[in-house]
């Protein structure tokens, strides 16, 4: 790809990102780009000089999901045969065919008696077990005693159930009511046959499809592998235990981004804490072969914002520069390498939350070939307040058929995201009850496969 890199010192604030954007093309993730305008400063007090090359909302998140595609198709990340513990929330890479009959053979669907022929019937001294060999044969007028999941007897009529049967002094077995010819018997292929495709390629592993797969027969799946991710935590201020003293405060993202990225279907395979030293991050992000890095903190432009410096001495394309998002609008995206990302979160708890859902869920959700998540939208019940030019992402409860905006959503809060079902999209200039707004779920939240944190 012929990419004009970023700059370090103070030529990487002037980066365009629109030119940036012109580069991701879906059909072959690489294009050729002309020479960026020359930087104008802005004449309008109400934006920022900095927010003119800022990335709308909807427009990063879909560069993110561009950006992992490009790697997908260059990389062909090889699909994994992982066993059925360690599958759930990946993506088959495979279709899941069925390795047997299902049921492989004719099955009681209830505990009672196996019967031939009309009653009554004279009931054998020996039952019918689950995971026993195949009984004896019945003759008209017998029955025999069976559980649940046992083999069916050969030319058994039906299975009677255990209320609707009862014996006689004799012994002799009655039913209560009509005997249908097959009832309650599972006749061997009813759900599938061996060979039929269960499930297509794409298709997410769930609890109920490793149920699924073990019943067809399978101890292992073939899949798309979990993106890897290093966690880089930057800041000298931070403290991992105890209560904020001296100036210090406790990292809220160490131990947030971990589970939070697992949930979004990544392996997390380090967390790293570097303070605020450049040559420390230039060294990590250039040994890392994770296939996503996630760095907090570190992406504006104070004396010891070190991102954008790093980034620009290594030669990374910055693929977003800022987004017209509150809170987070420093977040940024870039490629480091042909088949590498890398993620730059604000340092604000919440700020960073807004960059885990505008750009590290799509990057995410395409690299492990994850479905995106259906939109949808509820009216809210209160009044939201709005950016004047800017998206806002407020935390909200679900009640009923409506959306209840949260208080303690300002950039450094997590008061409010810690007991919010969702963050409502809250467009330029706010939103008035009762207006519908896009609702994006937390993984928790949302009872869907994403709760995955180990």
């Amino acid at each position: 790809m012929t990419a004009r890199s970023l700059r370090s010192g103070e030529d990487a604030d002037e980066f365009d990102v629109e030119e940036a954007l012109a580069l991701v093309k879906e059909d072959n993730g690489a294009a050729h780009r002309a020479p960026a305008p020359p930087p104008q400063a802005s004449g309008r007090a109400s934006e920022p000089r900095a927010h003119h090359k800022a990335t709308p909302w909807a427009e990063a998140r879909a560069t993110a999901a561009r950006a992992a595609r490009a790697v997908t198709r260059a990389a062909r990340r090889a699909p994994v045969s992982v066993r059925l513990e360690d599958a759930l929330g990946l993506t088959l890479a495979a279709p899941l065919d069925a390795l047997t009959d299902l049921p492989s053979f004719n099955t009681s669907a209830m505990d009672g008696w196996a019967v031939a022929g009309p009653g009554p019937w004279a009931v054998r001294d020996e039952g019918v077990l689950a995971g026993h060999a195949e009984p004896a044969p019945l003759t008209d007028g017998e029955a025999a005693r069976i559980a649940t999941g046992a083999r069916i007897p050969p030319d058994t009529t039906a299975v009677l159930r255990s209320e609707h049967g009862q014996t006689d002094e004799k012994g002799r077995l009655h039913a209560t009511r009509e005997v249908v010819h097959g009832q309650d018997i599972r006749p061997r292929g009813q759900e599938c046959r061996s060979g039929d495709q269960l499930l297509p390629p794409g298709a997410l592993v769930t609890p109920a499809v490793l149920g699924l797969a073990a019943a067809a027969g399978y101890d292992t799946l073939t899949a798309v592998p979990r993106p890897r991710v290093e966690v880089l935590v930057l800041g000298d201020e931070l403290l991992t235990e105890g209560a904020p003293r001296d100036g210090l405060i406790r990292d809220a993202l160490g131990p947030m981004l971990p589970p939070w990225l697992r949930a979004l279907g990544a392996e997390v395979t380090a967390v790293r804490r570097l303070g605020d030293s450049a040559a420390a991050l230039r060294k990590a992000v250039t040994g890392s072969d994770a296939d996503v890095i996630v760095t907090t903190g570190g992406t504006a432009a104070g004396p010891v914002d070190h991102v954008h410096p790093v980034l620009g001495r290594i030669g990374a394309e910055l693929l977003v520069d800022g987004v017209k998002v509150r809170p987070g609008h420093p977040m940024l995206l870039a490629r480091t390498k042909d088949n590498q990302h890398l993620v730059g979160l604000p340092g604000n708890p919440l700020a960073a939350v807004s960059g885990l859902l505008t750009l590290a869920e799509p990057l995410l959700r395409t690299l492990a070939a994850r479905p995106a998540p259906e939109p949808y939208t509820l009216p809210l019940r209160d009044e939201a307040h709005g950016h004047p030019y800017d998206t806002r992402l407020v935390p909200v409860v679900l009640r009923g058929d409506s959306a209840v905006p949260l208080h303690y959503n300002g950039p450094a809060m997590l008061r409010g995201i810690a007991a919010a079902d969702a963050l409502a999209v809250v467009p330029p200039g706010g939103a008035r009850p009762g207006q519908e707004a896009e609702l994006l779920d937390l993984p928790w939240a949302s009872a869907g496969i994403g709760v995955c944190f180990t």
